[in-house]
């Protein structure tokens, strides 16, 4: 609504024009602070105070894929600690640093989703490439910020004794999972098809090899505790207690894929059911479409039908995912919208096909982030904002079946997009025993910083904090020596004989 200003007959033009002036200006004040805010994250300047240049397109895209990773790892590694430190000493001694890792979350799930949107080819590509940086320089800030605040609460350097405890207490926790996890791996492999068990394929070398680790370097730690070096202990703390929880993931991993598996196979009769309604059906309807669709969607239906009744490799996920796209092509053919009970359905099928996609490529990129670039990350942050919309059922605005089911296979696409991607990374990063034997599992975790993951990296432990502050616990030369050979076992924790020998443990 507009105000209507009355001016009496007397009033000078110089009267006006003041008050008009002063609004100009601040409108133009207003409007510089605007552009100064976006074109900070993409304009350097000169020394001697010359006038800023505009970064180029390509170098200002290498910038935002390179913040998207760097605070991925802030992001995951300050979460990680969070958790620790809760369950240290409760929710609210962390509550504000909780908060920071939230907002920092929050500013880095809008930058891959601005980096999906600029990797689909929208027009604004400067804009989007600015906003993941000034995003992305957000989130850092905020979690540097809170870095001081964190070290006061967790006061490792005063609690490294009771922490040391509680790191030993749950590495024999994880340890003795181990051979339960072996145990319904065997399980799965010898009842399901070889693709039902790839979501897992190299768990149990990646979990013997952290658990290794956590063990030799919790040995040292406590070492390092008689010894009066405090400063060691916690930097070899805090890269078990890392080593530890990534054991822990892959474990999970195991035991959630045994789970989806059995609760899609429980649901295969009835897709199967279903599916082979809908084909028949649509064999009264004409068209070269219909029955180019028809007959597809019989030849899969028949192929899986055959290997659930033991006649060939059996995937039930595998299976699921397939009589869903059979559907979506009725779908197509038929010109018809998903719907009704067989919609949801349908639904609750393939977000469970989706969860389980998106679970798997998350644990891998989680245990594998010291080689996982932005591409793997952006499809899996983008497939998990896909799944949270398909899963959304419950909260208002609830979408409709057919968006839902969209959102569900998109992002069991992205997932298996996500996944391809970081398995490239790890295998252009090459063995991770070349330089150091014992470390190298540690720094594919990315537990261990190294100078490509951090300007600074001396082989520390990764911390809470932004980019400035996560290589704050530099570990020096401690991560380069090699430990004794006469290392304990994986979960045993009691001291060791010290030896003179440079021979690394032995691999798992």
């Amino acid at each position: 609504m507009f105000a209507v200003v009355l001016v009496p007959h007397h009033t000078s033009t110089g009267d006006l024009v003041l008050p008009l002036v002063a609004a100009l200006a601040a409108v133009a004040v207003a409007a510089y602070a605007s552009v100064r805010r976006r074109l900070r994250a993409a304009t350097r300047t000169t020394p001697g105070g010359m006038l800023p240049t505009v970064v180029p397109l390509d170098e200002l895209d290498r910038r935002a894929r390179r913040l998207l990773v760097e605070t991925d790892d802030c992001v995951r590694t300050s979460r990680e600690e969070l958790g620790r430190a809760a369950e240290a000493f409760g929710e609210a001694a962390v509550r504000e640093c909780a908060e920071a890792v939230e907002f920092a979350a929050v500013e880095l799930a809008q930058a891959f989703r601005l980096r999906q949107r600029f990797d689909d080819g929208e027009v604004q590509a400067r804009g989007l490439l600015e906003e993941i940086v000034e995003r992305c320089g957000a989130a850092g800030r905020r979690l540097d910020a809170q870095a001081p605040e964190f070290d006061r609460i967790r006061a490792l350097e005063r609690t490294a004794g009771e922490a040391l405890e509680r790191a030993e207490a749950r590495l024999r926790e994880v340890t003795a999972r181990v051979p339960d996890a072996d145990r319904t791996l065997a399980e799965t492999r010898a009842r399901y098809a070889l693709s039902a068990c790839l979501p897992v394929a190299g768990h149990e070398d990646q979990t013997k090899d952290r658990l290794l680790f956590a063990t030799t370097v919790l040995h040292r730690a406590r070492q390092a505790m008689r010894d009066g070096a405090t400063d060691d202990a916690v930097a070899l703390l805090r890269a078990a207690e890392a080593a530890t929880d990534q054991a822990a993931v892959l474990l999970d991993g195991v035991v959630r894929l045994a789970a989806d598996l059995t609760a899609a196979a429980d649901r295969l009769p009835t897709a199967l059911t279903g599916v082979e309604a809908d084909l028949a059906e649509a064999r009264g309807l004409l068209g070269t479409d219909t029955a180019r669709a028809i007959a597809h969607g019989q030849s899969v239906a028949a192929r899986v039908r055959q290997e659930r009744n033991g006649e060939g490799p059996y995937d039930p996920l595998g299976a699921l995912r397939r009589i869903e796209q059979v559907a979506v092509g009725l779908d197509r053919a038929l010109h018809r919208v998903a719907r009704g009970s067989g919609a949801l359905e349908r639904l609750e099928r393939t977000v469970l096909v989706a969860r389980s996609t998106v679970g798997a490529a998350a644990d891998h990129v989680a245990t594998h982030r010291g080689a996982v670039g932005w591409e793997a990350r952006t499809r899996l942050a983008e497939a998990e904002r896909r799944l949270r919309g398909a899963a959304n059922t419950a909260v208002p605005p609830v979408p409709a079946p057919a968006d839902a089911l969209a959102d569900a296979r998109e992002a069991d696409a992205l997932a298996r997009e996500a996944r391809r991607l970081a398995e490239r990374d790890v295998r252009a990063h090459g063995t991770p025993y070349g330089e150091g034997l014992w470390t190298g599992g540690a720094v594919l975790g990315g537990i261990l910083l190294t100078a490509r993951h951090h300007p600074a990296g001396q082989g520390g432990p990764a911390s809470f904090g932004g980019p400035a502050t996560r290589g704050r616990r530099n570990g020096g030369g401690l991560f380069r020596r090699a430990p004794a050979q006469s290392a304990p076992r994986p979960g045993n924790t009691d001291p060791a004989p010290r030896t003179d020998s440079a021979t690394p443990p032995p691999g798992p």
